[in-house]
């Protein structure tokens, strides 16, 4: 495909087209992106998913911008308001690191220092499927701030981790996030903290509640409830007016609705609580007054993005300094060591691509992101100068290789 050198100038003419910068200059691969329409049409039209949006910003401009599909009562649309899920722990990520360039902890210092009821843990020794009652043994050790950071603590995941613990938690009302009663973060945080750990920490990855952990630490040690810190420090200073914990009535009709899957022969439908034991999608609108800092947030491409694309320039964007590079430096790079982590590695809140992970998709080696439990993927990479998201609000996606996909696609046009 014949390929056009162009001033920057006339770079927003083609703003729908591929591009990324390259010596000064940028190079423009004509109608590239139109793969990325039809791979979403193809989702699309097997009913596989009801509907899908992503968005792409390469060098802080935004090269693509869609959505397809029909919700139950519009289409959806580029501005609709995404349960994020677990890009959540992103933003709480950058919160912890905020409170780090302050000076009000260092990453190795045990959490029992702030939350005193994760005070000489305990692990899991003997559990007894049938009455959930289990004996323990002392951990090796406490754990870390950084322990938390790169899901090596030792704790389970309530609702989705491993049957023992998925009971132990039930038991004492431990949630996943996407709450139904009302809950404050403070108790919930206290109650987990005198159960048992899984494994010891340090020991492996194993995804968990540590990012929930983590918000309550910003609370304690910021002063501010998670969601105030998030809106004060974060969310007003970078000019996200769509990002909530809990969102305002006026803006409730932007609310994308959310599918879910026959499990017989996995035919798209909306979501109806139960679906997903004991969880909620109402969770953003039922005034459940839980600000869980692993899965609690709603937020709009735009607004993501805004947030992703402060992350890519180290830290600041529009002449607002929310990280210092350094604690960029550290979120971005190995912090797992040698635990395994498959192809790639494992930072401070975020998956790292490596030089193997590279050859799958061909992301670009240093790319770093995460996704959510209703079908979402986003990542930065930095050598590309590239954002990108897609989000299609759905669970379970039994054809959630569109994300691979879209990814696939956009590195194929990035020539």
């Amino acid at each position: 495909m014949k390929k056009v050198i162009i001033n920057p100038i006339l770079f927003i003419l083609l703003i729908g087209s591929s591009a990324f910068a390259q010596s000064g200059k940028t190079i423009i691969t004509v109608n590239k992106f139109t793969k990325i329409d039809n791979l979403f049409k193809q989702y699309l039209d097997s009913g596989w998913i009801k509907g899908i949006t992503a968005n792409i910003a390469i060098d802080g401009k935004t090269v693509y911008n869609k959505a397809f599909g029909n919700q139950i009562d519009r289409p959806f649309r580029t501005d609709d308001i995404l349960r994020i899920a677990s890009q959540t722990k992103a933003v709480t990520s950058v919160a912890v690191m905020m409170l780090f360039d302050e000076g009000q902890f260092t990453l190795d210092d045990p959490i029992s220092k702030y939350i005193v009821a994760f005070k000489n843990p305990k692990v899991l020794d003997k559990f007894n499927p049938t009455d959930s009652t289990y004996t323990t043994k002392p951990a090796k050790r406490e754990i870390t701030i950084r322990d938390l950071l790169t899901h090596t603590s030792g704790l389970g995941y309530a609702q989705i981790g491993s049957p023992e613990m998925n009971a132990i938690y039930a038991k004492s009302g431990i949630e996943a996030g996407f709450v139904i009663n009302k809950k404050l973060l403070k108790t919930e945080i206290n109650k987990l903290g005198k159960l048992p750990l899984e494994i010891n920490p340090g020991q492996k990855w194993q995804y968990s509640l540590g990012m929930d952990v983590l918000g309550r630490l910003v609370e304690v040690t910021s002063g501010l409830s998670l969601d105030r810190f998030f809106k004060e420090r974060i969310f007003n200073p970078l000019g996200m007016t769509d990002t909530y914990f809990a969102l305002p009535k006026d803006k409730q009709n932007r609310l994308a609705t959310v599918y879910t899957e026959d499990e017989k022969n996995h035919v798209v439908k909306p979501w109806k609580d139960g679906a997903f034991p004991g969880a909620t999608i109402n969770y953003p609108i039922n005034n459940n007054g839980y600000f869980a800092g692993g899965a609690g947030l709603v937020s709009t491409s735009k607004d993501y993005g805004i947030f992703l694309q402060m992350l890519l320039n180290d830290g600041e964007l529009n002449g607002k300094r929310i990280l210092s590079k350094r604690s960029v430096d550290l979120m971005t790079i190995n912090q797992i060591g040698k635990i395994p982590f498959g192809d790639n590695s494992f930072g401070l809140g975020f998956e790292i691509t490596t030089d193997k992970g590279s050859k799958k998709l061909g992301q670009s080696a240093g790319s770093y992101g995460w996704g959510g439990f209703f079908g979402s993927t986003y990542w930065v990479d930095p050598k590309k100068k590239m954002v990108a998201q897609i989000y299609v609000q759905q669970w379970p996606l039994s054809h959630g290789d569109v994300a691979n996909k879209f990814k696939s696609l956009i590195y194929q046009a990035l020539k």
